[in-house]
C-alpha cells in the first residue's frame, strides 16, 4: 500500500478546529450568562456554565452521539501510531527521543474530550444561536472527516480497511448530529426559562410516571385465548422493546442510554479489531503452505500421509477448521454480549422501579442506605466508562474460551467421527468403560433405592423408612460417592467458569457469593450507580416538587392579578394608592393543605434527621434510610414527649 496523504491535512485541521472550538465557546459562556441574568456567577464556574448535558431534560441522542465520537477517537489514539495529529512519524524517531508515543496518548486522553465538548455544549442552552453553532461545528467535523477517509480509503495499520471500519461509527455519530442541530434549529425549541434549576421538575414526564402508577390496570387476558405462538412473539417483542427502547411511564437515565450505545460500539470496535488481526494472517498461512510443510511436520515425528500433496491438503483442510472455528467464536462471543446487554438493560428498569418503590432488600439482598457519598459519587461518575470497559473485556476473553472449546469439539470429536480415524479421546474413553459404568450403575442405584426403600407416603405426605439400612448403605456407597463427588467438583468448576465468563461484561449482577458481594469491583460500582440515581432523580418526589412550585406560581399569578386589576379600578376612579397594598388572603383550606404538605415533606427528608432535637441524642446505627430502627422508636417517643412537656415552661 503506498502511502497515503489525505488533501485535509489532519495537522492543519486540528488547529484549526481546536481554534474555532475554543471560539464557539467563549460564544457559548457570554449567551448563558445572559440568560442567566439574576446568576452572577464569577471565575471558574462561569467559564463552565453550559455544563448541564446530562441533566435528565437535556435531549439524549446528542450526549450518545458525543459520547461514541468520543469513544471512537480514544479507540483510534491507541491503535495508531500517531496518538496526536499535532505530532507524526513518531515510529520512525529513536527509542531515546523524548517525549515517547505514550506520552502524547496521555495528552491526548485529555485533548479530545475538550475538542469535541463544544459539540454537547451547543445543545444545552435550548438557544437558535446554540443550534446555528453546533449545525456548523458538527458539518465541519462530519465533512473533514468523511473528506479524509476518501482520500485514503486503506492504510498499513492492522489492516487495509481497519482505519475504514473503525471510523464508521465516528462518521455515523456525526451524521446524527449534523441532521440533529438543524432538526432542532428547525423545530425553533425554546424554553421560556433556561438553565433554570425549576426546569427539570417541570418536565411531564413525573407527572406522567405518577398517572400511571395510580391509574387502574387493565385485566390481563386469559392465556387460553392466546395461542402459544403468538404469545411468545408478544413476549419477544416486549423483551426488545424494554431492553433498548423506552416503555410506558419509566424512562433510562441518560448515563444508561449512553453507557448502552457505548457498549455496542465497543463490541464492534473490539470484533474489528479481533477480526482484522487474526483472520488476515490465517488467509495469508493457508495460501502459503505447500510440500516443505511435510519435512517440517517429519521433524516432529507427524506423519499425515507419504504423499506430499496430500499432507498439503490436509494441513490446509485443519487451517481452514481453525479460521471457521475463530469466526464462529467471535460470532458466539458478540452474539452472548448483546443477549447479556439486553437482559441487563431489563434489569436495570426492575431495579430502579423496584427501589422506587422502596424494595431496598430485593434488589441488593441486603439493608442499604440510599445516600449520598463520596464513593457512591465516584462510582457515578465512572460507571458509563466501567460498562464499556467490561463488555469488551469479557468479549476478549469469551473469544478466547469459546475458541478453545470450538477447538476441542472439532479436532478431537467432529473431524474423527467424520472421517473414522484418530480417536483419541473415544480410545481413552472406552478404555475406562467399567469405571463409568460403575459410576453410572451406582447413581441409578441409589436414586431406585431412595425413591423404592427409603420413602414411604402416607396420608398424602412422605416420611423416611428403613433408617437402619440407610444408614448402612451410605456407609457402603461411601467410596463410591468419592469418585463421584470428584466428577461433580470437575462439572462444578467448569460450570461456574463458563457462567463467570458469559456474565463477565455485567456490572448489574456479582460473580461472587452474597455475602462476599462488596468484594466484587463492578457491582459494587452498580450499587453506588443505583444509590446516586434514585436519591436525586426519584420521578415521584420530583412529580410531587414540581406541583408545589406549580401550585404556587398559580397563586402568586392570581394575586398579582387581583393586585393588578384593583390598582386599574382605583386610578380610573382618580384614587391614589398610598396605603400599603393588601396582601391576598388565602383560604384556610389552602392553607391547612399547605402546612401539611410541608410537614410530610420535612418529616420524611432523611437530611434533616440529625437536625431534630429530640433525634440528636441517636447514635449513626439508629437510623436505616432515614428513618429510625424499630428499637430505637421508643427512645425517640420518650424525647418527644420529654419536650411536648417542656415547651409550655418554655413558652
Amino acid at each position: 500500500i503506498p502511502p497515503c496523504d489525505p488533501t485535509a491535512d489532519d495537522k492543519l485541521y486540528h488547529i484549526y478546529i481546536t481554534t474555532i472550538s475554543f471560539a464557539i465557546m467563549l460564544i457559548l459562556v457570554k449567551l448563558s450568562r445572559q440568560m442567566r441574568v439574576g446568576d452572577r456567577q464569577r471565575g471558574l464556574l462561569g467559564l463552565l456554565s453550559p455544563v448541564n448535558f446530562l441533566d435528565h431534560t437535556q435531549h439524549k441522542g446528542l450526549a450518545v452521539a458525543v459520547f461514541g465520537v468520543l469513544l471512537c477517537k480514544l479507540w483510534g489514539l491507541l491503535m495508531s501510531p500517531d496518538p496526536l495529529p499535532f505530532i507524526s512519524n513518531t515510529q520512525n524517531k529513536p527509542a531515546n527521543t523524548e517525549p515517547v508515543a505514550e506520552n502524547w496518548v496521555i495528552l491526548g486522553v485529555f485533548f479530545y474530550p475538550a475538542l469535541y465538548y463544544p459539540l454537547l455544549a451547543c445543545g444545552t442552552l435550548h438557544n437558535k444561536v446554540g443550534y446555528v453553532l453546533g449545525s456548523l461545528l458538527s458539518w465541519t467535523h462530519f465533512a473533514v472527516l468523511v473528506w479524509q477517509k476518501i482520500d485514503c480509503p486503506r492504510t498499513t495499520l492492522i489492516h487495509q480497511h481497519f482505519s475504514l471500519f473503525s471510523s464508521l461509527p465516528q462518521i455515523v455519530c456525526l451524521a446524527f448530529l449534523s441532521f440533529q442541530y438543524p432538526l432542532l434549529l428547525f423545530k425553533g425549541f425554546t424554553v421560556t426559562e433556561q438553565n433554570s434549576g425549576s426546569e427539570d421538575l417541570r418536565s411531564s414526564y413525573y407527572k406522567d410516571y405518577v398517572q400511571n402508577i395510580l391509574r387502574k390496570k387493565p385485566n390481563k387476558i386469559s392465556s387460553s385465548l392466546v395461542s402459544f405462538q403468538h404469545s411468545f412473539v408478544i413476549s419477544c417483542e416486549l423483551y426488545v422493546t424494554w431492553s433498548f427502547f423506552r416503555p410506558t411511564a419509566f424512562r433510562f437515565p441518560l448515563n444508561l442510554a449512553i453507557s448502552c450505545v457505548v457498549s455496542c460500539i465497543g463490541l464492534y470496535q473490539v470484533g474489528l479489531l479481533l477480526i482484522s488481526a487474526v483472520v488476515p494472517q490465517l488467509q495469508r498461512i493457508r495460501l502459503g503452505v505447500d510440500e516443505n510443510v511435510a519435512s517440517l511436520l517429519a521433524g516432529f515425528r507427524i506423519q499425515l500421509s507419504p504423499d506430499k500433496h496430500e499432507v498439503v491438503k490436509i494441513v490446509v483442510y485443519y487451517i481452514w477448521c481453525v479460521e471457521v472455528c475463530y469466526i464462529s467464536a467471535m460470532t458466539l462471543s458478540v452474539l452472548v454480549s448483546l443477549v447479556m446487554l439486553m437482559r441487563s438493560m431489563v434489569l436495570h428498569r426492575e431495579n430502579l422501579k423496584g427501589l422506587y418503590r422502596g424494595d431496598i432488600y430485593n434488589v441488593y439482598n441486603c439493608q442499604r442506605n440510599i445516600r449520598p457519598s463520596r464513593p457512591a459519587l465516584v462510582c457515578w461518575m465512572g460507571y458509563t466508562s466501567f460498562s464499556a470497559a467490561h463488555i469488551c473485556t469479557g468479549m476478549i476473553v469469551q473469544t478466547m474460551v469459546f475458541f478453545l472449546c470450538l477447538l476441542v469439539t472439532v479436532f478431537l470429536i467432529i473431524i474423527p467421527i467424520l472421517y473414522r480415524k484418530n480417536l483419541i479421546l473415544f480410545q481413552m474413553l472406552w478404555a475406562m468403560w467399567p469405571f463409568w459404568l460403575m459410576i453410572l450403575l451406582s447413581v441409578l442405584f441409589q436414586h431406585l433405592v431412595g425413591s423404592l426403600c427409603f420413602i414411604k407416603k402416607i396420608a398424602g405426605t412422605r416420611d423416611l423408612d428403613n433408617r437402619v439400612n440407610l444408614f448402612l448403605l451410605t456407609y457402603l456407597m461411601f467410596p463410591v460417592n468419592v469418585l463421584i463427588g470428584v466428577l461433580l467438583g470437575v462439572w462444578r468448576l467448569i460450570v461456574t467458569a463458563l457462567f463467570n465468563i458469559v456474565h463477565m461484561g455485567r456490572m448489574d449482577i456479582s460473580l461472587l457469593n452474597r455475602n462476599v458481594e462488596p468484594f466484587d469491583p463492578a457491582y459494587r460500582c452498580y450499587a453506588h450507580y443505583l444509590k446516586i440515581e434514585v436519591s436525586q432523580s426519584h420521578p415521584v418526589m420530583k412529580a410531587f416538587c414540581g406541583m408545589l412550585l406549580q401550585s404556587a406560581g398559580q397563586e402568586g399569578g392570581a394575586a398579582q392579578k387581583s393586585r393588578d386589576a384593583e390598582e386599574e379600578n382605583n386610578s380610573c376612579k382618580g384614587i391614589q394608592l398610598v396605603q400599603k397594598e393588601k396582601k391576598h388572603r388565602v383560604s384556610s383550606a389552602k392553607r391547612a393543605r399547605r402546612h401539611w404538605q410541608l410537614l410530610y415533606t420535612l418529616v420524611n427528608n432523611p437530611s434533616l434527621v440529625g437536625t431534630r432535637k429530640h433525634f440528636q441524642h441517636q447514635t449513626r446505627e439508629g437510623f436505616l434510610n432515614g428513618s429510625l430502627h424499630q428499637r430505637n422508636k421508643e427512645g425517640s417517643k420518650k424525647g418527644a414527649a420529654v419536650e411536648e412537656a417542656e415547651a409550655p415552661a418554655s413558652r
